[in-house]
């Protein structure tokens, strides 16, 4: 390792001024095993600058080359792994993190010495040493004295050690008062040994000289220490006394200490009686409304409200350690646990006695409206219409008015004792939903009346509704004290409900072709005036159920385990302890879970009503999806989860398959068209129902949210038209193929450019395309070569011009000479052109339909086509027979009278 030491400072640290101190052998941890030295160098030159320097053998072996140095000051962390056993690793913490393994633990710990010792010389930021032996760490040396360094490498360390001002200076004023102190350095030196030798003989001399002076002080020094001593005496002295005093002053602070304390103690004691006399004191009066209180009247409720929220805080007062261990406050804990059982039952009793009230009263009136027709005489059908104008649901604001008096109460017995609340609100929701479900129904009666305008249905109806008014009045005295003959009554009206709902259903199917456009108006009146009845009907409802049981005020509240609520009726919870309710999801959760309880029969009976309005017209999907979607969106911005939301959106997933499934019925029928051989096909049926459908869906969805539903639709049925007018046409035997393109075509053309459908935009390009191609196929194929001989003579000469004979030397070929011509051309007389095209007329006008009117439409093209031939021949003759003064019998002014004649004649 010598030897390497001295070949690093020849040929690396030489060079650059720099001195090496110590060396260590190391290699990366964790990698291949590659060797390079870690060194710790200074400069020779002021300042002095500390470095750690990385140098790496090259890859020839033949020397060493340096590779990456730090700087000792940016140095933080010396990591030596273990203090106490031995490790070659140790990480030295710059920028990032350096981890070495040396190749021997004395190499390390040398290492580790050195650089610490030039941290303690050189840096004023200290360096942290960690898991490194006290051992290796010396006691730091102020800097203006020479330090004690064992081992090799810290000798080099003092050789260097700095001069002060003061040296420099006097070294300098040495060296300037001898010439030769630089040319002759061992004259100077022997010179300087001299006086060293006189300075030291002069200061053996001056301390002999002073022993007289030093005698004299040591007296000095001697009567001072008797001086010392006579005041310690006397200061232990004033000490004794001192103390005699401290112990009076402590025995007088102690009792001042016990009376402070004894007052502290009994202010402490009042203070605490007097909290538990303020907190825990219930007035009289408060005791008195809770046992007495009137719960009926207005006065009276707000007096028990008072005083139960008094008891509540009496009871929820946050008592200090020790309170409970008193007597006094057990018992009076005690009381009010009493008297919050009390009162809690008598609320309890009073609020289930309103409920069967209330309901009684509702029951009353829902069929007291219907009372007369018990009375003979009366006609029942032509009561019940009467009655069944107002398509209205009853009103419960009186009912939830008088009840939200209560709403305190409630907040009171859901904090104080959750299962008669949870009581409470079950009885709720059990009178209420049968009260709801007949009220419903009854009202979905009346409109299933109304769209369907039976009498046969109304008589009934009129029936069900006696019967249930003549079983309420013999039961009215026994109701108000008990809920059995409820229950009873129950039973008998769901039976008869659902005879009626199947008796509707039963119905026979009305199609849609006998229903006009007043009837689909009425259908879409009454669908919306129910819902305009339920929703706020519904809002109305939840909006009581929040405030009056309180579950809007929380995020979440001691509840029971949600269930999904089965049809007949099951508890809308279960508990699994009767005395600990489970907590729920939320409050939201909570009151739709109630809303669902109490309206179980909303949805059922809106998918019963569509399912009629479907069946009496298949048309009516498109007014009750518009509908629907209108009041989904409306509940959404209300409450995206409430129960009115998701109702309608359950509703609206079938209202949307009724739609689908009408566009489907009409795809299909277009399919299932089948056309008549022996008369002209004219416009398809399915072209003409398309153009109802797109009218009066354009009306329906004007404005509408569910415009992409429609946008669909229409693409697929434009696309069911365009492929079965094309099999029609391909099937049709009597009307030629491209004039029952050409008609339907330009029908749909004309429908798509009056309703300006805007998604159909390609497919109305696409229409009028096809139209004009068949209508150009139609007039070429019909026209055909009227002018049949001069077309064939023709048709040879432009043979003649294609194999390549000069168009003026044609008229030499013996078969197309002039006199050929004239031949051919004398055989076409005026008379015979307008008797050929008068036949044409004719055949195009047993072809074509009257609805279309593209009669005239295409006459005029064929003479168009009649006339661009005409104009071809005419110009062969003058290309081909230059001079030859040869022209046809008959004139492009005579085609136009030909034409124009034949078409007022007919």
């Amino acid at each position: 390792m010598t030897a390497i030491k001295h070949a690093l400072q020849r040929d690396i640290f030489t060079p650059n001024d720099e001195r090496l101190l110590s060396i260590v052998n190391v290699c990366k941890a964790g990698k291949k095993k590659k060797n390079c030295f870690l060194c710790a160098t200074v400069t020779t030159e002021r300042p002095v600058q500390v470095k750690v320097v990385k140098v790496k053998k090259s890859d020839k072996g033949d020397f060493y080359k340096r590779q990456i140095a730090w700087a000792l000051r940016d140095l933080a962390v010396v990591d030596a792994k273990d203090a106490i056993k031995e490790n070659p690793e140790f990480d030295l913490h710059f920028e990032k993190i350096y981890k070495w393994v040396a190749s021997s633990t004395a190499e390390k710990n040398a290492f580790i010495s050195c650089i610490w010792k030039l941290n303690q010389r050189y840096l004023r930021k200290k360096i942290d040493f960690v898991n490194v032996s006290s051992q290796l760490l010396e006691e730091s040396v102020p800097s203006g004295e020479n330090q004690s360094v064992t081992g090799g490498d810290e000798e080099a360390v003092d050789e260097y050690q700095e001069l002060n001002a003061r040296e420099e200076q006097d070294i300098e004023i040495m060296m300037e008062g001898c010439e030769y102190a630089i040319s002759n350095a061992e004259a100077f030196a022997e010179r300087l040994s001299r006086e060293l030798q006189v300075l030291d003989g002069a200061n053996i001399q001056s301390i002999m000289a002073s022993e007289k002076q030093v005698n004299i002080l040591m007296k000095l020094l001697d009567e001072a220490l008797k001086e010392v001593d006579q005041i310690e005496l006397k200061l232990s002295s004033y000490e004794e006394m001192l103390q005699s005093v401290k112990e009076q002053m402590d025995q007088i602070s102690e009792s001042n200490h016990l009376i402070h304390l004894s007052n502290t103690n009994n202010v402490k004691l009042l203070s605490e009686i007097e909290f538990l006399v303020n907190h825990m004191d219930l007035a009289k009066g408060h005791i008195k409304a809770l046992q007495e209180g009137d719960l009926s009247s207005s006065r009276g409720i707000e007096a028990c409200t008072n005083a139960a929220d008094a008891l509540l805080q009496c009871m929820n007062v946050a008592l200090r350690p020790g309170h409970d261990m008193l007597l006094a406050v057990e018992q009076q804990q005690q009381r009010f646990s009493d008297l919050r059982e009390n009162f809690a039952r008598r609320l309890a009793s009073h609020l289930n006695n309103v409920f069967v009230q209330q309901f009684t009263q509702a029951l009353l009136q829902l069929y007291n409206r219907s009372y007369f027709l018990s009375v003979p005489g009366h006609d029942q059908s032509s009561t019940l219409a009467q009655h069944s104008v107002e398509l209205t649901l009853p009103n419960h604001h009186p009912f939830h008015r008088d009840l939200l008096r209560y709403a305190k109460l409630m907040e009171w017995l859901k904090s104080t004792d959750y299962r008669k609340y949870e009581g409470l609100t079950k009885n709720y929701m059990d009178y209420l939903s049968r009260l709801y479900e007949r009220e419903i129904k009854d009202f979905f009666e009346v409109a299933k009346i109304k769209m369907t305008g039976t009498t046969k249905e109304s008589k009934k109806f009129g029936q069900r509704r006696l019967s249930l008014v003549v079983g309420l009045h013999g039961s009215s005295g026994k109701l108000t004290g008990s809920t059995s003959s409820l229950n009873k009554l129950s039973v008998q009206s769901s039976g008869n409900r659902r005879s009626q709902s199947s008796s509707l259903l039963d119905m026979g199917n009305m199609s849609a072709s006998d229903l006009d456009v007043a009837d689909r108006t009425k259908f879409d009146k009454i669908f919306e005036q129910v819902l305009s009845e339920l929703e706020p009907l519904c809002l109305a409802e939840q909006d009581f159920i929040s405030k009056f049981f309180k579950l809007q005020q929380h995020q979440s509240m001691p509840g029971t385990v949600t269930e999904a609520e089965d049809t007949d009726g099951g508890t809308l919870s279960r508990q699994h302890n009767a005395g600990t309710p489970l907590p729920v999801s939320s409050e939201k959760d909570m009151i739709r879970q109630m809303m669902i309880k109490i309206f179980r029969c909303i949805e059922p009976e809106l998918n019963n009503l569509i399912a009629l309005g479907d069946k009496i017209d298949s048309f009516n999907s498109l007014y009750m999806l518009v509908k629907m979607s209108h009041h989904v969106w409306t509940a959404q911005n209300v409450d995206p989860a409430s129960f009115l939301s998701t109702t309608l959106g359950n509703v609206l997933v079938t209202v949307k398959r009724n739609f689908d499934k009408c566009i489907s019925n009409q795809i299909r029928q277009m399919e299932e068209v089948k056309i008549s051989k022996k008369s002209k096909v004219g416009i398809l049926p399915f072209v003409a129902e398309f153009e109802e459908f797109a009218g009066l869906a354009e009306s329906i969805f004007k404005n509408a949210e569910r415009r992409g539903d429609l946008d669909k639709a229409y693409t697929k049925l434009i696309r069911g038209v365009f492929v079965n007018v094309e099999k029609v046409a391909n099937e049709s035997q009597k009307t030629p193929r491209d004039v029952v393109m050409m008609e339907n075509f330009h029908h749909i053309f004309a429908t798509l450019s009056r309703l300006k459908i805007s998604c159909l935009e390609a497919e109305k390009k696409e229409a009028k395309q096809k139209y004009t191609d068949h209508l150009q196929s139609y007039v070429i194929y019909s026209l055909g070569q009227p002018l049949e001989k001069l077309n064939h003579f023709f048709e040879g000469v432009e043979a003649r011009v294609a194999q390549g004979i000069r168009e003026e030397e044609v008229s030499y070929q013996l078969a197309f000479n002039k006199q050929e011509l004239r031949k051919v051309i004398k055989e076409y007389p005026g008379k015979e052109v307008k008797k050929g095209l008068d036949n044409l007329y004719k055949k195009v006008d047993k072809h074509l339909c009257e609805e279309e009117n593209l009669l005239q439409v295409v006459w005029h093209s064929m003479q168009d086509e009649f006339i661009r031939q005409y104009k071809h021949f005419e110009g062969l003759i003058a290309r081909c027979y230059p001079g030859s003064g040869v022209t046809m019998e008959f004139t492009i002014q005579d085609i136009l009278d030909y034409c124009s004649s034949i078409a007022q004649s007919h």
